[in-house]
């Protein structure tokens, strides 16, 4: 069971990057959500997919500039990241939570990926 994450990097301010999370070990679909954290910041939520890909969520500060969407491959999502703006400087985590028949939650995250977004 991993979470991989990939496709962050340098880019300018006004630059697209489009973040993937592949979610491996899993027998169901799960709502994933990415984080991002700055540094001295505390990790915040930037948007979460349902498993069906029809139900997202935004942070306020991303809304209209980012987009999450599920790929073709199970527990696969990704985020493209338009007009991007120095503060969304960051490391980029995925996340997922998995609920055991029992109700007993496991949560999963995957290892970052950095994003700067730098003149």
């Amino acid at each position: 069971v991993q979470l991989v994450e990939s496709g962050g990097g340098l880019v300018q301010p006004g630059g697209s990057l489009k973040l993937t999370c592949a979610a491996s070990g899993f027998t169901f679909s799960y709502t994933m959500t990415w984080y991002r954290q700055a540094p001295g910041k505390e990790r915040e939520l930037v948007a979460s997919c349902d498993s069906t890909g029809d139900a997202t969520n935004y942070a306020d500060s991303v809304k209209g500039r980012f987009t999450i969407s599920r790929g073709n491959a199970k527990n696969t999502v990704y985020l493209q990241m338009n007009s991007l703006k120095p503060e969304d400087t960051a490391v980029y985590y995925c996340y997922l939570r998995r609920v055991g028949v029992s109700g007993k939650q496991y949560d999963y995250w995957g290892q970052g990926t950095q994003v700067t977004v730098s003149s």
